[in-house]
């Protein structure tokens, strides 16, 4: 009896000390303005998952668990405990755990790499807590055709999720396996891009006097003027002026400027020269660009 008081002792200053660091964590996410929560599985919808498969009972990473089904609220993005009334469930579980007892596999959804607590939330929370790098999970895997990253916000999900309906409905995927990323940092860009898609099946309808597959419009809009841009982009390091933007972003940018160049000259400039002249006259002052640097930074990103 003297021997399991003293294990929960143990346990119970272990979970004080674990949701004082809670409180820490807090603090400095606060400081960098970063979310210190764990991703509510429901977000996942966002992206569209097309098919489930059970996956049975095998050993994951702990630190690839970032989200819960249903006490996202009740753990911080560490999985450490922040209220009180968890103590006495994350002190049973350590409590076995100092015994020696096995602890039932706990069960978790998987979405790409990343996992989501369905069942064992304060299992986890033990296991992170004492640096357990694996823990038996009963799995079920929901497919994907964008997936998650640890630290993605609901944002951030929102525009995969769009990019998932794009390479759906372009077929992209499918049509060129090796294609450059295409992620924005604002929803509804995609749009846009089935547009530009669209006009290039014009002009290509008109060029070969013919009506033009999508397929083969998609591919042409693809090499011809995607392709070129983040070539160009990437080529002249144009990205590096604007921090935090991506390629995705550029293109837009780049194409409407272009648009307006050949417009004010009465022909087409072309993908380098808009690409550097918006570099040149858009880009953000250097001051505005170190303190962009310095906030990603202390987002992590």
């Amino acid at each position: 009896m003297g021997g399991t008081r003293d294990m929960r002792n143990q346990a119970r200053s272990e979970v004080e000390r674990a949701r004082l660091s809670a409180d820490v964590h807090d603090l400095l996410n606060l400081l960098r303005r970063t979310p210190n929560t764990l991703i509510p599985f429901e977000w996942v919808r966002h992206l569209h998952p097309d098919a489930e498969y059970q996956r049975g009972t095998q050993a994951i990473p702990t630190d690839q668990i970032v989200g819960s089904v249903d006490r996202y609220k009740e753990f911080d993005r560490y999985y450490l405990p922040k209220e009180p009334h968890l103590d006495e469930r994350w002190i049973g579980v350590r409590s076995a755990q100092l015994q020696g007892k096995e602890l039932p596999p706990i069960q978790v959804y998987k979405v790409g790499e990343l996992y989501f607590v369905k069942d064992g939330n304060h299992r986890v929370s033990v296991a992170r807590r004492q640096g357990q790098a694996y823990i038996d999970a009963q799995v079920i895997e929901l497919q994907v055709t964008v997936p998650p990253e640890a630290g993605d916000t609901l944002k951030d999900l929102i525009i995969k999720g769009e990019y998932a309906d794009f390479l759906h409905a372009t077929r992209l995927g499918d049509l060129m396996p090796e294609h450059h990323e295409i992620l924005f940092t604002t929803p509804g860009r995609y749009d846009r891009l089935a547009e530009h898609i669209q006009t290039r099946k014009y002009y290509l309808d008109r060029k070969y006097g013919r009506d033009v597959p999508l397929d083969e419009a998609t591919c042409s809009w693809y090499v011809r003027l995607y392709g070129r841009i983040v070539e160009q982009i990437r080529t002249h390091d144009v990205l590096r002026r604007f921090p935090g933007r991506t390629e995705a972003d550029l293109y837009l940018w780049i194409m409407d400027h272009r648009y307006f160049l050949s417009e004010r000259y009465g022909f087409d400039v072309g993908s380098e020269v808009a690409a550097l002249d918006f570099s040149k006259h858009f880009a953000p002052p250097g001051y505005k660009r170190l303190g962009q640097r310095v906030r990603l930074m202390l987002n992590g990103k």
